[in-house]
């Protein structure tokens, strides 16, 4: 009798597991929405365009004026004008350029809705750094990341940032 129960617990726990997994894939958007490709184009603009080519005129528009940035290593950032001035002194000072790579696979959207009106989402995946030398580039890092983008007045604003797991 008790091996029976023990068989019925794990199928319900197996199949409670699998509801739970289904529902949390669900909340996530497929690479093919609309919301991923915009998401997705917002990440370029803020690394490909502003981290790696030092070309920050796309965080007039993109950057919340009260961004709060979170790093593991380097502490917190407060306001638009502090994190475009950590961005100009730490990455695009001249000396020892970095670069960033986004780990396609990684890149995931979760939408965020208020009484059924999309109003933000949340971003999160892994990206790798790299450091130009004279033979190429050298990977120097892997982190972790998560955005948090509101919507405001019709414009996407990436208003929270947590960059972690650097390693």
């Amino acid at each position: 009798m008790g091996f029976l129960n023990y068989n019925k617990m794990i199928r319900a726990l197996l199949l409670l597991s699998i509801v739970m997994l289904a529902n949390l894939a669900k909340g996530q958007e497929r690479r093919t929405s609309e919301l991923y490709k915009t998401l997705k184009n917002r990440d370029s603009l803020i690394f490909e365009v502003g981290f790696n080519q030092c070309d920050l005129s796309p965080y007039d528009t993109l950057v919340s004026g009260d961004l709060e940035f979170y790093h593991d290593k380097g502490g917190p950032t407060y306001g638009k004008a502090a994190f475009i001035a950590s961005v100009q002194k730490n990455i695009c000072n001249g000396n020892v350029k970095p670069k960033r790579e986004l780990v396609d696979s990684s890149l995931k959207v979760f939408p965020m809705y208020n009484n059924g009106v999309l109003y933000g989402a949340i971003q999160e995946g892994v990206h790798l750094f790299y450091i130009k030398e004279s033979n190429g580039w050298k990977h120097t890092g892997t982190a972790a990341f998560t955005h948090l983008w509101l919507i405001d007045d019709g414009h996407w604003k990436l208003k929270r940032v947590l960059s972690y797991d650097h390693h």
